[in-house]
């Protein structure tokens, strides 16, 4: 049987494809699921909300503005992302569970209220903010509470906590109108098609904050409920949920907390709670 005989650069080859197989070099290589980007060329996957101004804003020119979009920029940085290789996934309240059970994205930072039933399906990080749920009406309207709304036209999102909370506990003959997005709702608030609009304080103050509404509409500061925002990741994730607790500490001691709460919210003259302490969820 003859032998062949293999050439020094041969081998070379041979020994930098195997490498090259070995490593994954293909762009979806477990480096962009554990937070090693820095420069790799790999991406982060990012949930966040698209119509959410204040927090979650996707912009004309396909910028991303917000609270929450700078705080998940901040945490992905501190995973190892540069900017242009965090690439932001649109998730609706509806399919956050799905998004993360799906791998659609490696972490979601969309106003992502902590509770026991989502614990379930998700494990949270954080939380980083500490908002409550309220009601923005019109400037001129005679509700001044939460049991106004009975017999009363409210619109809030599908599947959101805030929804919930009205329906079982506020104001059980109010008649909901439940929306796929706050921008639907705002623009049936404006037009007189609801009454009031429920849901967070911070993303109703970012509405109120626009240019386009200054003026319509006001908040009524009820603090009908306490909303923990953390952000979700695959459940049983443990690596990248301590590296996300880690990131948001940090955050909040170098001060990057609290510009981007004043950058975002200020406008609106909104009355933040102080940063949250990690695991400490105020019922």
């Amino acid at each position: 049987m003859k032998v062949r005989k293999v050439t020094a650069a041969a081998a070379t080859a041979l020994v930098l494809s195997l490498t090259a197989t070995a490593c994954g070099g293909d762009g979806d290589s477990d480096s962009a699921d554990t937070g090693s980007g820095s420069g790799g060329g790999d991406k982060i996957k990012v949930g966040i909300k698209y119509d959410q101004p204040g927090l979650g804003l996707k912009e004309p020119d396909g910028s991303f503005s917000g609270f929450d979009v700078d705080v998940a920029t901040y945490v992905a940085k501190q995973l190892g992302y540069d900017a242009d290789q965090i690439e932001f996934v649109e998730t609706k309240t509806p399919d956050r569970e799905n998004a993360l059970k799906r791998g659609d994205v490696k972490f979601i930072a969309a106003t992502y209220s902590i509770n026991d039933e989502r614990k379930k399906a998700v494990d949270f990080a954080g939380p980083y903010l500490l908002a409550h749920q309220d009601l923005l009406v019109k400037a001129d309207s005679d509700i001044t509470e939460g049991t106004d709304l009975n017999g009363k036209n409210l619109c809030s999102v599908t599947g959101s906590t805030s929804a919930q909370n009205v329906k079982e506990e506020i104001a059980p003959k109010a008649n909901l109108k439940q929306n796929s997005s706050y921008s639907e709702c705002i623009s049936a608030l404006q037009s007189g098609a609801v009454d009031a609009l429920t849901t967070d304080d911070s993303i109703l103050a970012g509405f109120a904050a626009q240019e386009q509404y200054k003026g319509q509409f006001k908040l009524l500061g009820l603090k009908l409920s306490n909303e923990n925002y953390g952000i979700g990741v695959k459940k049983g994730d443990t690596e990248t949920l301590n590296k996300i607790n880690t990131a948001l500490e940090k955050m909040v001691s170098d001060g990057a907390w609290e510009k981007a709460v004043t950058d975002n919210f200020g406008p609106a003259n909104y009355k933040n709670e102080p940063a949250p302490k990690i695991g400490n969820i105020v019922k």
